[in-house]
């Protein structure tokens, strides 16, 4: 299973001659989704969500009830490639097997609006979790977990507690974007130490690089 970076919170998922995008949004370069079999969306937020990206693939695309409403709001032909799945569901899509995980976002305060967002726990020859914007645990051991860093409803002690509980081995950094480099700095060294002592490598690749095997 190869894992490829991109812009934001999109990671591209390849086994063999296969591949899958999960959320290229509006941050995230139109390469993300050259020559994949399937696109996967969390939630419909401007940078999970691109209907550019979506209408320069002819491939399929799954995600929940929301983006497909926002999706056929945007483009009525792109609609007509979309599947529709729900939490607990379980599908193949680019010769892998996607189970889907949650239904809300993380709530960014209590008098805003709230949000639905399901993430994807994707199994090839590994298994890869995105949350999406959530803190939903996948209820079960995964290989790589996709954890966000930064973002307007999150603080940084959830996204320890939240990693420490799925104790994946390797913790790949997402949702970036809007936090300097110097707060980078910051959250890569509090994470390093953070999670190597209970066994996760933390990990932050930029765009186009692949998590090594």
């Amino acid at each position: 299973m190869r894992v490829t970076k991109f812009e934001h919170a999109c990671v591209r998922v390849s086994m063999d001659d296969d591949a899958l995008a999960i959320d290229p949004g509006g941050f995230t370069a139109p390469e993300a989704v050259d020559g994949v079999a399937a696109v996967l969306i969390t939630h419909e937020h401007f940078d999970h969500y691109a209907i550019e990206h979506l209408q320069a693939t002819d491939a399929p695309i799954f995600t929940i009830a929301a983006v497909a409403e926002q999706i056929g709001t945007d483009d009525p032909a792109v609609r007509e490639r979309v599947t529709v799945v729900a939490p607990g569901e379980t599908f193949e899509a680019a010769g892998m097997q996607i189970t889907v995980v949650g239904e809300l976002h993380a709530a960014i305060h209590p008098d805003a609006p709230a949000f639905f967002n399901s993430g994807y726990v994707v199994r090839a020859d590994g298994t890869l979790y995105h949350p999406g914007d959530s803190f939903t645990l996948p209820d079960q051991q995964v290989d790589v977990l996709c954890a966000p860093v930064s973002g307007p409803w999150l603080k940084l002690a959830e996204t320890i507690d939240f990693t420490r509980a799925v104790a994946a081995p390797t913790t790949l950094a997402i949702h970036e974007t809007l936090a300097s480099d110097v707060g980078l700095t910051m959250i890569d060294a509090r994470l390093t130490d953070m999670l190597e002592p209970f066994g996760s490598s933390y990990r932050r690749l930029s765009a186009g690089e692949d998590l090594p095997e």
